[in-house]
């Protein structure tokens, strides 16, 4: 099993997901971010089902860093609830895991 998650962050914006993932990469938390969008996202808020286009950034971060990266968006993203959410890479390719870890700092 990889070292590495792959955290899924819901933004309100493009420039809100281009914040968070160089504020990611900046800090070492996360080696790669990836963005895309808008989709579009159905929930309930408040007790009404709302609609709205939203943009998912990705990051490729250590599991270490899983704290980090939640205080971080925390702090920047405007939403009271934040969807942040990750999975942990069972198969990584051993260079792509090499590269991601040299690039971060846990």
């Amino acid at each position: 099993m990889s070292k590495l998650l792959l955290v899924r962050i819901t933004c309100p914006s493009r420039r809100v997901a281009e914040d968070i993932a160089d504020a990611a990469l900046e800090a070492r938390l996360a080696a790669c971010a990836n963005l895309e969008g808008p989709v579009t996202s159905s929930y309930r808020w408040k007790g009404v089902i709302e609609q709205s286009f939203e943009f998912i950034l990705w990051l490729k971060a250590p599991e270490a860093n899983w704290a980090k990266i939640d205080a971080m968006v925390q702090r920047l993203h405007p939403y009271d609830v934040p969807a942040i959410v990750a999975m942990p890479l069972t198969h990584v390719s051993s260079a792509y895991e090499a590269w991601a870890l040299e690039n971060t700092e846990s």
